[in-house]
This record gives structure tokens, sequence and C-alpha cells, in this order.
């Protein structure tokens, strides 16, 4: 079995230069620069986002063919800009570039927080949100631009989404639950435990992806030893900004899939539409009832 595992090992690259010269980037991540290959300073950290890819485009094509709100077209483009903003980044390490990742990260939230603020409110209310949430984008990215301090940009990413996160869950008990068990106790409750469960779930993805990033950080010296010990492809198993975008990009579908529902069902369409997911194991997606009774 040693033997096995020693022959399938690849060393790392020797020369450390790249095509894209020396970073300029604020940050820097644990992976080695050009350690795969001369076309991409991290090559893991840049393949990692084909998971915005794969889901983004699956969020949008379901919201275009089941004829979701407008929104999520929106939200999902947002989606997708960040994966592309986060492979330039990681692909070039340019100061540029990482202003491609970043700032989206802030813009997208920022459409989700209108989307869950302003939902059935009136018309004026809408305009005075979107107004406002412009206005905080905008302060975020000129304050950003001239700070240049990925700590600020951080906190004011997460101060967004757990913003968002409170008001989702004060509309899922406060509003949405009254409704859809009024309209069916039973089907209601099992829709309530689905919400919790997909909120949840989404959540708990964050923090993992949250607690690994934090984990190579501290630890990067010795994770790197470990690397450079077992060499590739094992090595890219340990390298936890990659998982960062897995987990994290995973959450965050799950969260929009949430508000998607949530709305779905606080319209009264839910005896149209279902949940169709086995958590963990499938892609959840909000579908007509009718197209899964078909593939049934």
């Amino acid at each position: 079995m040693a033997s096995l595992f020693s022959s399938l090992q690849i060393p790392y690259r020797e020369a450390r230069s790249g095509l894209w010269g020396e970073p300029t980037s604020t940050l820097n991540w644990c992976e080695e620069d050009y350690n795969i290959t001369f076309y991409c300073a991290e090559f893991i950290n840049t393949i990692t986002n084909v998971v915005f890819m794969w889901l983004g485009f699956k969020g949008l094509h379901n919201v275009i063919k089941y004829g979701h709100s407008k929104v999520f077209i929106i939200v999902f483009l947002g989606y997708i800009v960040v994966g592309l903003g986060s492979m330039a980044f990681h692909t070039t390490l340019k100061y540029e570039m990482q202003l491609a990742d970043e700032l989206p990260m802030i813009y997208t939230v920022c459409i989700m927080a209108y989307a869950t603020f302003s939902y059935r409110r009136p018309l004026r209310i809408q305009i005075l949100i979107a107004v406002g949430l412009v206005g905080l984008a905008s302060f975020i990215t000129i304050y950003y631009l001239y700070a240049k301090d990925p700590v600020f940009h951080q906190v004011a990413y997460g101060l967004l989404t757990a913003s968002t996160i409170f008001r989702g869950f004060y509309v899922t008990a406060y509003k949405l639950k009254p409704a859809v068990c009024r309209r069916n106790p039973v089907e209601g409750e099992l829709i309530m435990k689905q919400m919790y469960k997909l909120a949840t779930t989404g959540i708990l993805m964050f923090l993992a992806g949250f607690f690994v990033w934090n984990m190579d950080n501290i630890f990067c010296r010795h994770i790197t030893e470990t690397k450079q010990q077992i060499q590739l492809p094992w090595s890219a198993i340990l390298e936890g900004h990659g998982w960062w975008h897995i987990l994290t990009g995973a959450g965050a579908y799950h969260m929009i899939l949430w508000r998607l529902w949530s709305n779905r069902c606080l319209d009264g369409d839910e005896d149209k539409f279902m949940l169709d997911w086995v958590p963990l194991r499938t892609v959840p997606q909000v579908v007509p009832r009718s197209s899964k009774k078909k593939a049934q």
C-alpha cells in the first residue's frame, strides 16, 4: 500500500515564478504560489470555484424555467460573478482581481438583503430599502478602496450576511409558519421542518468553511510542511482555502434556495411547487409538483 501511495506522488514545481509576476494583492493564502503550474498562482484555490459556476447556472436555469421571482436571476448572476472574480484573483494574485472577487461579494449579499427585507413591502418602502442598500454598498466600496483593509471587508460582509439571515428567520417564524399551518396544518408542519433544515444546513456549511479557513491561516506553516511531504495529488486535500470555496459556495446556494422557497410559500404556492431535496445527498431545488410526478 505504501509503495502504491509513493508511486502516485507527483512533486511540486521547483521554480516558483509565474505568468502573472509578483503578487500585488493585500492577501495571499496558504497555497504556495505557482506550485503546480506556471500559468496559475493558486491552482487549487482557483479550480474549487467551479462550485459557484455549477450551482449558479443550475439555480439560474431553474429560476427561468419555473418562473420564480426575477430578483433571483440577479442573485444567481451575482453568485456566478463572485465565483468568476475569485477565479481571477487566485489565478493572478493581482490587487485589481482581488477587488473583482471581494466587491461582488458585498453587492450580491446586498441583493439578497433587498430580496429579504423588501418582500411584500409597499413600493415606497421597497424604494427606500433599495436606495439604502445602494448607499451602503457605495460606502463600503469607497472606504475599502481607501483603506485597503481586508478585515473591514470581512466584517462588512459578515454583518450584512448575518442581518439577512436573522431577518429570514424572523419571517420564517412569525409570518411563514402561521400562514402555511393555517392553510394546511399537516403539510405546513412538514414544510416548516424543511425550511429550518435547509437554513441550518446552509449555515453549518458556512461555519465549517469559516473554521477550515481559519485553521488554514493559523497552522499554515505546519500544513505546508505536510503538503510537501505527501505531495500531489494527495496534498490538494489539505488546501483549506479551497474547502472554504466549496463549503461557502454550497452554503450560499442553500441559503438562496431557503429564501426562494420561503417566497413561494408566502405566496401560497406550496400546493403548486415543492422543495426537491434529500439533505447532504442531492442539490436542493424548488420545482413544480407536476414535474416531480412526471419524473416518477
